[in-house]
């Protein structure tokens, strides 16, 4: 019979898969022609009729029924009388029409409205005492609970989009730190970076720098920081702020070759060096930028490379003959903009930066010029230690003392050089076999053929190195791995690494044997690029504010830079871009330096000539009548007790800042007479950093 192919026991009401097969022609023909011989009554067919359409209503749609209700639809309103031979019809598709479907039905919300089918069979019934309207009301329910899942999916989908569209905002944002108030203005968290170039950590000991011995005193620090090998300016700038290892962020030397640009990068050439093709990583100004935190970068190594794909909101240029009083004036400039609170301040103003980071060439471009040790170095280290009193004094008199973070660092030491202690490239190999040279003052070869003679190369230069004991060589297989300075290709496949104190030259830029003949001076006089865990390339890492509630004069383990990143990065509450360091706030220290048995800052011996003379070091009993003391172990435990007295945030009163200003009144006249007595040898100012 027709019907009971389509009953309650028909394959589609138990099985949602099953295949629709076609009836019998020949036994429809009889079904349809004599009626008479049907064993179901007519009463008996519309009860069965209304269970199957009760059926129909109560349970979920079979994954063909979509399509086959519209279809019959159609079918129904060409040919009314045909409507029940059209629904035997066959019904084939391939597996690719059965997915589409399928899809269709998902993103119509998972259930088809019942309501097409109930006219269809109310218009197949029409004429009985049935035709009427079945109940709907659990039917509406479940499309209440679809249109309420359907909305809520869009509003999860545009809270999603507009999260998404918020990542790169430059907008300020809320941060997990709190702000304080300085009395008149709200402060979001505030840090200053500020990068003394060259400023080798044993400096402290000669007595000329009250502001940095009162900071340490006051603060939290290592006896010294680690750079990253080479131990020269630009990576480790870039390192001081992407918390990567040179060769994982690129500027692996201030010279180097590229082979995959077939082109060299030259610090010194800004059209070329500051392209955004050599930076690679991410600095700091960019994760705050990225995050919502506005930056300020005064002349930092690579800060004008714009560095995609965001730029720092000011910008300083390059100018090494820029008065240190003027750097100060910028910096404090910057703190006194309003800031994202002030709700008097004009919308289109100039807003306050969080993250501001400053760079001071004048100790290394001095160290170079005259030497360590030499009279002119310590007028600088002086005049340096001044800008960090003026700065200060600065921070007191707008009540930021204990509201922003002030985080100061150096990159690399300094070694005295002579010109008893130079390698002529030319005496110990063959420099026709040299396609390109980087670094300096160590040497990183590349060859025109290194497969041809690298292998001879190498073993030639060792052979010489174990004869003079004046460098060691390494390819990159043999590269000591604490270097991690092996896996770039702008890495040279042969070093030259000069000891201490010495360098590598090329005779037509430096004759050795000319020079020593003549008794010709080397220049510079003082350099750097060597091992980074040597003494004389120690540097420097003092920290203070309330990103660091440490006792006063609190002693760090010693650390490398690729962790100074992560810490500025937890001073300003935003989150750290992937990178090689590990420390994190809060710092753990161990101790003060003034606890008993506590490492003491030690200054290193420079180099010794060839005749057996060592260059003479400053030491503190040179210093000038009235030179003041540095803080030292007695003074910072001293300032840890009275720091107890200290009242909150936003109301300073520290022990600190006083001990400071009794500091710099004793130095600061004293300082002036003596770089003024000197300023008449310093030349050079303005030279490019190195």
């Amino acid at each position: 019979m027709a019907r009971d192919r389509d009953g309650l026991l028909a394959e589609k009401h138990y099985d949602d898969d099953a295949a629709i097969v076609a009836s019998d022609p020949a036994s429809e023909s009889d079904s349809d022609g004599d009626i008479g011989r049907d064993p179901v009554t007519d009463h008996d067919r519309d009860v069965l009729e209304e269970t199957e359409e009760h059926e129909r209503l109560l349970q979920k749609p079979g994954r063909f029924e979509a399509a086959r209700g519209l279809l019959r639809l159609q079918d129904h309103r060409k040919d009314e009388g045909k409507s029940s031979t059209r629904r035997k019809t066959p019904s084939k598709r391939s597996r690719r029409g059965k997915e589409t479907s399928d899809l269709v039905f998902e993103m119509e919300g998972g259930f088809k409205d019942t309501s097409s089918q109930s006219s269809l069979d109310s218009s197949d019934m029409e004429g009985t005492q049935w035709a009427r309207q079945p109940p709907r009301q659990s039917h509406r329910g479940r499309l209440a609970l679809i249109h309420v899942a359907i909305i809520v999916l869009l509003v999860a989908l545009v809270f999603g989009a507009y999260k998404a569209s918020r990542k790169h905002s430059r907008s300020p944002i809320e941060h997990r730190l709190p702000n304080f108030n300085n009395g008149t203005h709200i402060f979001r968290p505030t840090t200053i970076l500020i990068s003394l170039d060259g400023f080798r950590a044993d400096f402290l000991n000669r007595g000329i720098t009250p502001a940095l011995s009162a900071f340490i005193a006051s603060g939290v620090s290592p006896k010294y920081m680690l750079p990253s090998f080479p131990s020269v300016t630009f990576p480790n700038h870039f390192t001081l702020v992407t918390g990567l290892y040179p060769e994982s962020h690129g500027i692996v030397s201030n010279q180097f070759w590229d082979p995959e640009f077939d082109e060299e990068f030259y610090y010194t050439d800004l059209s070329v060096s500051m392209q955004p093709k050599w930076w690679t990583a991410e600095p700091l100004w960019v994760t705050a930028e990225h995050q919502g935190v506005r930056s300020a970068i005064h002349m930092w190594p690579g800060s004008e490379a714009h560095i995609p794909d965001v730029n720092p909101t000011y910008l300083d240029k390059y100018n090494g003959s820029e008065a240190l009083s003027r750097k100060v004036d910028r910096l404090l400039h910057w703190l006194d903009l309003p800031g994202d609170d002030d709700d008097d301040a004009a919308p289109d103003t100039e807003k306050r930066p969080q993250f501001i980071a400053a760079y001071v060439p004048n100790v290394d471009a001095d160290g170079h010029k005259y030497g360590p040790n030499s009279t002119e170095i310590r007028a600088t280290i002086a005049d340096v230690d001044s800008m960090l009193t003026m700065l200060v004094e600065g921070l007191y008199a707008r009540n930021l003392t204990e509201i922003v973070n002030l985080v100061i660092v150096s990159d690399h030491g300094m070694a005295t050089t002579s010109t008893s202690r130079l390698i002529q490239l030319e005496d110990i190999m063959d420099v026709s076999l040299i396609h390109h040279i980087d670094g300096w003052p160590l040497r990183g070869l590349r060859l025109n053929d290194p497969d041809r003679d690298l292998a001879n190369l190498y073993d030639q230069l060792s052979k010489e190195a174990e004869k003079t004991g004046s460098f060691d060589v390494y390819t990159l297989e043999t590269m000591p791995e604490r270097y991690h300075f092996s896996n770039n290709p702008r890495i040279a496949e042969l070093w030259i690494v000069p000891k201490t104190g010495w360098a590598v030259v090329e005779k037509d830029g430096f004759d050795v044997a000319d020079a020593l003949r003549t008794g010709k001076d080397y220049s510079p006089r003082g350099l750097h690029g060597y091992d980074h865990e040597h003494p004389l390339m120690r540097a420097i890492f003092v920290a203070r504010g309330p990103a660091f509630p440490h006792a006063p004069n609190s002693l760090l383990p010693v650390f490398q830079n690729i962790e100074v990143y992560n810490i500025v990065c937890d001073s300003l509450g935003i989150v750290p871009h992937p990178n090689n360091g590990t420390l994190r706030l809060p710092l753990k220290p161990e101790g003060l330096h003034s606890d008993p048995g506590a490492p003491e800052l030690e200054t290193p011996p420079d180099p010794i000539d060839q005749d057996g003379e060592a260059e003479p070091a400053d030491s503190p009993d040179d210093n000038p009548e009235g030179a003041a003391e540095p803080a030292d172990a007695g003074q910072g435990e001293e300032s840890s007790d009275d720091n107890d007295n200290e009242t909150a945030p936003g109301k300073p009163k520290g022990n600190w800042w006083e001990f400071l200003h009794d500091q710099l009144k004793k130095a600061k006249e004293w300082a002036k007479e003596f770089v003024e007595s000197i300023k008449g040898n310093k030349e050079g100012q303005g030279d490019p950093p190195v």
